[in-house]
């Protein structure tokens, strides 16, 4: 018998109760930081960069990380050196969601761990399952692209704009599209 907790359950792939108490709990802590730095002015990077420290689990000296900008838990993400989000990006962090160094992220692009049971029984139980995302060193990943659970993109990669990468994609590529596939190599 399964005696983990919801989420233990989250962290480790299994399907979880996304309605628990404590996950709901934690996802306040993490969106009540969310909005306090959303709200905050934009010169107020002293600020804006601990508030990120404070919510992330790891974070790298050299980062910037543009408003709004929104996730679940915060303490699932991990950034490397020299990270950059444009504007409105969302990491849904249910899992590990871990940048290496280097990275560039476009406007309106969302990082997503989380999915839901086709099984409708299980999924109006609010269930879900959260696979974790990682992105290599040297990415660059265009506006309004979708990166969707257990996804690893290479070093040295560019994702076009407007992509969903439901796959591993491997280093050193160029890759658009939905699905996202690799166009040439770079």
């Amino acid at each position: 018998m399964n005696n983990l907790n919801e989420k233990e359950k989250m962290l480790s792939g299994e399907i979880y109760d996304a309605s628990d108490k404590h996950l709901i709990k934690e996802r306040n802590i993490a969106k009540d930081l969310c909005f306090e730095y959303n709200h905050l002015q934009p010169s107020k990077l002293k600020e804006r960069k601990a508030l990120i420290k404070k919510l992330f689990g790891k974070t790298g000296k050299m980062f910037h990380i543009e408003q709004p900008f929104y996730c679940d838990y915060g303490y699932n993400i991990e950034i490397g050196e020299n990270f950059y989000t444009n504007v409105n990006v969302v990491i849904l962090d249910c899992a590990k969601v871990t940048f290496g160094d280097n990275v560039m992220i476009a406007p309106n692009c969302g990082f997503y761990t989380a999915g839901h049971p086709f099984d409708v029984e299980q999924r109006n139980k609010a269930l879900e399952y959260a696979y974790p995302i990682t992105v290599g060193n040297n990415v660059w990943i265009g506006a309004g692209c979708s990166i969707l659970p257990g996804v690893t993109i290479g070093d040295n990669t560019v994702i076009g704009a407007g992509s969903v990468v439901t796959k591993d994609i491997p280093a050193n590529v160029l890759a658009v599209g939905n699905p996202c596939k690799v166009i040439r190599e770079l």
